[in-house]
């Protein structure tokens, strides 16, 4: 078995490529179709990524990359590779805007996804957990994530570049969610107004309240455009919520410049809005410059994040290669289990000739597997150095030799069924 992880991002794509694959109704249809044994995917304004468990995981995910269309923009990383990119991702040290904490509960929510649909095992629930213990450890170690910018705070921090500065600027918020309220947070207090539109007012209302804004409701959004300079969208919505149409109303008898800052996927705008007269459309690709400036402020702390995170894959390693002898290991106490239940009752209908009662039965089952577990110990123990020695062939012998069948309860290296699946390091990875 080995892990591998699929990631479009935007390093190399830009949000219209990324939005394109990033909806379940496109690439779930196709993921699910792949013979993985796990898969988990997280999905972020810039961020697409799919991580799996399985045989042959490079060129597996390499298919894939092209079944998806994304051949030319993924990067693919394998085994260690793959975990060390997983923990850069939850450590913020991947992101476009460096250092921000949102892509933590990000990876959490999108992996607590997966398994409430029984996509993802103990391999991909251990590596995900591990990744994000890392990622608040270096929050805490380092100050990668004190003062960062947000993508919501980021978008406010582009507004004032463009109009130079937003006191006394009217500005629409559009989506009350995690994204619009760090928008809101983001704010100067010497804006002339802010005002709050939601598809579920009742959100407006409470974000409003929180911020000293006004609430507006949905179906006002052409009239709050003809009030306001700035407009910053960031629902969750997966379809267009401001329309050329909308805006072209808006803007009709405009003369002073309006300013649109997209930082939903997928977008909230009509991309041909950018050819309204009086108007300027930016998207989270237009944040790169920010984010570059960001990055300078915070390379002695990325620096000692990714030193952080070697030393705990350097940790992590040995338990990743005990996985890989695992597998042959539960196919050993698999295999002696069976024959358990059938042994004690033979050599309990012997003893029940000489007066003994079934309340010997478990005193018998017990002292099976008692030596069931001595006499596989020593075995067990040279799996696992064979695993950390990577001497593949013995485990491979093993698994030939005693199957591939689901532990029984006589050992203490029971795992739920289907569950048992180690993971080979190393292997190709493309970045």
């Amino acid at each position: 078995m080995e892990l591998g992880c699929l990631s479009v991002s935007h390093k190399r794509a830009n949000v219209e490529e990324i939005e394109k694959v990033a909806k379940e109704d496109y690439f779930l249809p196709i993921l699910s179709s792949y013979p993985f044994h796990e898969f988990a995917y997280v999905l972020t304004c810039n961020r697409f990524e799919i991580y799996a468990v399985g045989f042959a995981i490079y060129e597996t995910l390499f298919k894939l990359s092209k079944d998806l269309g994304v051949e030319k923009i993924a990067e693919i990383h394998v085994g260690e590779d793959c975990v060390r990119h997983l923990m850069r991702v939850c450590a913020g040290v991947e992101s476009m805007i460096v250092g921000e904490n949102e892509i933590l509960g990000q990876v959490k929510n999108s992996f607590l996804k997966c398994a409430k649909k029984n996509f993802v095992g103990e391999n991909l629930e251990m590596v995900f957990n591990k990744a994000t213990q890392v990622g608040s450890k270096i929050r805490r170690e380092t100050s990668i994530s004190k003062g960062a910018l947000s993508i919501g705070s980021a978008a406010v921090v582009l507004a004032e570049k463009v109009l130079g500065s937003l006191s006394g600027k009217k500005v629409l918020i559009v989506g009350a969610g995690e994204m619009g309220q760090l928008v809101a947070r983001a704010i100067h207090r010497d804006v002339e107004k802010i005002l709050i539109a939601n598809r579920t007012f009742s959100k407006a209302e409470e974000l409003a309240k929180k911020i000293g804004g006004v609430a507006v409701r949905f179906d006002k959004l052409e009239e709050c455009l003809k009030l306001c300079d700035v407009v910053i969208s960031a629902t969750s919505a997966p379809h267009i919520v401001i329309s050329r149409h909308v805006v072209e109303n808006a803007v009709r008898d405009r003369e002073k410049k309006l300013v649109i800052i997209d930082i939903a996927l997928p977008r909230d705008v009509e991309e041909s809005v950018k050819e309204l007269k009086n108007v300027e459309l930016f998207t989270i690709d237009d944040l790169r410059a920010i984010s570059e400036e960001n990055m300078k402020k915070r390379e002695l702390e990325v620096k000692r994040a990714e030193e952080i995170i070697e030393e705990e894959i350097e940790q992590f390693r040995v338990y990743l290669k005990d996985l890989e002898a695992k597998k042959a290991i539960d196919a050993m106490y698999s295999l002696a289990g069976k024959f358990v239940d059938e042994e004690v009752e033979e050599l309990y209908q012997k003893l029940s000739k000489l007066g003994l009662n079934e309340e010997v039965k478990p005193m018998l089952r017990a002292f099976a597997i008692s030596l069931i577990k001595k006499f596989l110990s020593e075995p067990t123990l040279k799996l696992k150095l064979a695993a950390r020695n990577g001497d593949l062939e013995l485990i491979n012998a093993i698994l030939k030799v005693f199957g591939d069948g689901n532990v029984s309860e006589c050992s203490d290296e029971k795992t739920a069924e289907g569950k048992s699946k180690g993971i080979v390091l190393g292997g190709k990875a493309e970045s």
